[in-house]
């Protein structure tokens, strides 16, 4: 184990958390082409929507099935173990996809839950990115190199999947999310600001990979297009392997659950655009 700042220490070897980054990126690599074919699809199925509502038993024959599949396969990926943090932000009581919330109203509809994932990948990219910079800066002691690999490697994961949903806003018509327009993140910047050892840090990332992994699901069961439920569903298990990785990284071995729940999915009422 590797002894860093503040007495904290990798509960596991190097090598390990090597073999998992290693695995992580496998995985993403996998996910990417069929990411970005449903994400195009999205983009086309949005912009040539009609006004008339869809069949009601064919989205609910679409959502059961595809909510029901991705909740099975990031049940694998997730933890029974609950993350306690008392500076990272929530956001549950999920309302409707279609439910009002924005500051302008120029993201409605899937496209307000399309708008909703691109922040949190941003913000994920930023906390990531505030991690190294804060390791670079000495302000979290000696940080393993497989730990910051693993950032790296997350950091850039998350960015491609805002680069796929960004896509599918400018596909429709809509402004890029090119910053972190949600209302909590004042709260994780000052997380990120107090955070004193890669534990710290990693508690942190870790709420927020759950969060993100719980918000895809819920996208799975809420959005009405096909092409959502796709985008959605291949990236969840990835944000999910994360989570699963951090929670080693703490200590926590993770445990699967049934069924993975969305008491942490980010609301779209979160969304400050």
């Amino acid at each position: 184990m590797t002894s860093t700042k503040g007495g904290w220490e990798l509960p596991i070897s190097e090598r390990e958390l090597t073999r998992l980054t290693g695995d992580l990126h496998e995985a993403h690599q996998e996910t990417l082409p069929a990411m970005r074919a449903s994400a195009l699809d999205l983009a086309a199925e949005l912009r040539g929507r009609s006004a008339e509502p869809r069949d009601a038993g064919r989205r609910r024959f679409l959502l059961g099935a595809g909510g029901a599949a991705v909740a099975l396969t990031l049940a694998a990926c997730s933890s029974g173990t609950k993350s306690s943090s008392s500076a990272a932000p929530t956001g549950s009581a999920m309302p409707s996809a279609g439910a009002s919330g924005s500051a302008t109203g120029q993201y409605t509809g899937d496209l307000k839950v399309v708008a909703l994932a691109t922040a949190l990948e941003n913000q994920a990219v930023g906390a990531y990115q505030a991690a190294l910079d804060a390791a670079k800066a000495g302000k979290l002691g000696t940080v393993p190199p497989a730990v910051a690999t693993f950032i790296t490697t997350a950091m850039g994961q998350h960015a491609d999947h805002a680069k796929a949903w960004n896509a599918v806003l400018t596909g429709a018509g809509k402004p890029a999310i090119t910053g972190v327009p949600l209302s909590d993140q004042p709260a994780t910047l000052a997380a990120l600001g107090q955070a004193g050892t890669v534990g710290d840090v990693a508690k942190l990332a870790l709420q927020l990979e759950d969060q993100a992994a719980q918000t895809y699901l819920f996208a799975t069961y809420n959005v009405t297009s096909p092409g959502g439920i796709a985008t959605a569903a291949t990236i969840a298990p990835v944000e999910a392997m994360h989570a699963a990785i951090l929670n080693y990284v703490l200590g926590q071995y993770p445990v699967p659950d049934d069924f993975l729940p969305t008491d942490k999915a980010a609301s779209p009422s979160l969304l400050t655009v």
